[in-house]
């Protein structure tokens, strides 16, 4: 992250990224994550996290305690506490439903001139967005990012540091059809981990063990259903909802070989 800050005029970097990584050491794979992409362990049917998303919603008791601490990185536009929805300017002086950094549940509070402005943490879901900018919180770069016509940096924000997962080999007798799933949310957007695992034995089971093609079919095959087909109302899904939009990246790793398999 700082040598993309370092590199962004010379290299032209203006954007962002997130990141997910899968490293192999002494018998153990370290799953680090950055952002809105996943990671899961498919071991025998059953399905094993080894990430989780950062979005709005996910981080916002840290983006909330953030703005708490520097009040001055809202730009006097935003308010750090949540509400569930736009306060009106007649509900002043109304008591209202709010949560603050310190809080799971909510309370109730009265409504004051500063709970007008524009919250940092608004929508719901895939909607959810930092300061109505960005929907991921997690990540790389997006140095120069800010507010929608004002001088509000949106970075301090936005966290370098990943979330990592340790996940040991030699714990475990590993089969051929166990496999390490990496992908961007373009894949989960429109997929859950059951329907990823259901594809992953779909397709696996359709090649020979020792076939080393088997796993790039299963990566190819979860592209592409996530993709959906071209059809006169945009691209679908078998069920005929929307294909996902976004950029969609798998990456299928097996944990055991041939001669692993029982």
């Amino acid at each position: 992250d700082d040598q993309i800050e370092r590199e962004r005029v010379s290299q032209h970097l203006a954007g962002g990224c997130c990141a997910l990584a899968a490293i192999y050491l002494m018998g153990k794979f370290y799953v680090a994550n950055a952002g809105d992409s996943r990671a899961i362990i498919i071991r025998n049917g059953e399905i094993i996290p080894m990430s989780r998303e950062f979005t709005p919603e996910t981080e916002r008791q840290r983006l909330q305690f953030l703005a708490f601490l520097k009040p001055e990185l809202l730009g006097k536009e935003f308010t750090h506490l949540e509400f569930p929805r736009r306060i009106q300017p007649k509900e002043l002086g109304k008591k209202m439903l709010y949560r603050d950094q310190n809080m799971n549940g909510w309370a109730y509070k009265k409504i004051e001139e500063d709970d007008l402005k524009f919250p940092l943490i608004y929508g719901e879901g895939k909607k959810a967005r930092v300061m109505a900018t960005i929907g991921v919180t997690r990540g790389l770069g997006d140095h120069d990012l800010k507010v929608f016509s004002s001088n509000i940096h949106i970075k301090p924000f936005l966290s370098c540091f990943p979330e990592v997962r340790v996940y040991d080999l030699t714990q475990y007798e590993h089969c051929p059809d166990d496999v390490l799933v990496l992908g961007t949310d373009g894949l989960w957007d429109v997929t859950n981990d059951k329907e990823v695992a259901g594809v992953v034995m779909e397709v696996l089971t359709s090649y020979e063990p020792n076939d080393p093609c088997r796993y790039t079919m299963v990566a190819q095959e979860l592209v592409v259903r996530s993709r959906g087909m071209l059809k006169e109302r945009g691209w679908r899904l078998a069920n005929d909802k929307l294909g996902s939009g976004d950029d969609i990246s798998v990456f299928v790793i097996p944990l055991g070989g041939p001669g692993n398999y029982t």
